[in-house]
């Protein structure tokens, strides 16, 4: 079993980089909406740089036509979703009406840009084309009529699935290929490591994303093994809370105070052994979970075995 790393620098998403320029995002927007802007400039960028998810900056947000619009890419489903949406949008609008704030205390109305929220997925399990999730849905009490709302439209963009917005947005339709190039290579056997150059070298040759590619394939190769990265990483916390009944939030702090005491223990040139002692001893459980948190967190570089 491969380690899993947390990634604790702030990464780009390959996604985010590419639909960086404004024409690209324009050219996304004109096929989510069936509009055909073509004055780039009539796009205002808004995105909050300093909001990180699990080390990653993973949002792109601007305005057009006094539309506010929020786009994220998710390689894994969560319900959780517009609830992550309102507090960014949250965000935005303070932004938004920061210069003008005192308005808000006038009985003239203040006009705020109408929010619009896409979640672009790629992930390998099954979910439907189009979907739309609710915040209300999260409400605990349910009878009674919600004082606010927030719906995420998620788009499932993996090859196959949304042919007529690819056919719309070259730059999407190419992504999902890449991504789906490395998967094959994968399913074929490659680590990730030779899976990502080949299908880095395989898309060059075939025009899927080549200028990207060609100019930044060391970076584009860290972006999305630190994707899977994360992606492990999630899908590891997801398993310890149904193995233990625990909340996710809660898994991960597990999982973060483990890799702690491990780190500690190589620190001080402590053994494997003796590690795997401390971990029994410093959480009450059994040697052979322990073992399993030292499989997935020790550090072979640093061992002193």
């Amino acid at each position: 079993m491969s380690k899993l790393k947390v990634n604790k620098k702030h990464k780009d998403k390959l996604f985010r980089k590419i639909f960086r320029k404004k024409k690209d995002l324009l050219a996304l927007y004109n096929a989510l909406n069936g509009t055909a802007y073509t004055n780039e400039e009539d796009l205002e960028i808004t995105t909050l740089e300093d909001v990180v998810y699990m080390g990653m900056k993973n949002d792109t947000s601007f305005i057009i036509d006094h539309i506010m619009n929020l786009y994220e890419h998710q390689s894994s489903f969560s319900p959780n979703l517009p609830l992550r949406g309102l507090l960014y949008f949250a965000d935005l609008y303070r932004a938004h009406i920061e210069p003008i704030k005192r308005r808000l205390y006038t009985e003239t109305p203040l006009l705020i840009p109408t929010p619009q929220y896409f979640v672009f997925y790629n992930g390998t399990k099954d979910q439907p084309e189009r979907q739309i999730l609710h915040l209300s849905d999260l409400f605990i009490q349910k009878e009674k009529a919600p004082a606010l709302e927030c719906t995420a439209v998620m788009l499932n963009i993996n090859l196959g699935c949304n042919r007529e917005l690819m056919e719309k947005c070259s730059l999407l339709k190419q992504y999902a290929q890449f991504i789906a190039c490395i998967r094959d290579f994968i399913n074929k056997g490659c680590r990730r490591e030779d899976a990502v150059i080949k299908a880095v070298d395989t898309c060059i040759k075939n025009g899927i994303l080549s200028d990207l590619l060609r100019k930044n394939k060391a970076e584009v190769m860290n972006m999305i093994l630190t994707e899977f990265d994360e992606e492990d990483y999630r899908e590891f916390l997801r398993e310890e809370a149904r193995d233990s009944g625990l909340t996710e939030g809660r898994a991960q702090g597990i999982a973060e105070g483990v890799q702690a005491i491990i780190s500690i223990c190589q620190d001080f040139h402590l053994s494997y052994e003796d590690t795997l002692k401390k971990l029994t001893e410093k959480l009450s459980i059994s040697s052979e979970k322990a073992a399993s948190y030292l499989e997935q967190y020790w550090n072979h570089d640093e061992s002193t075995v």
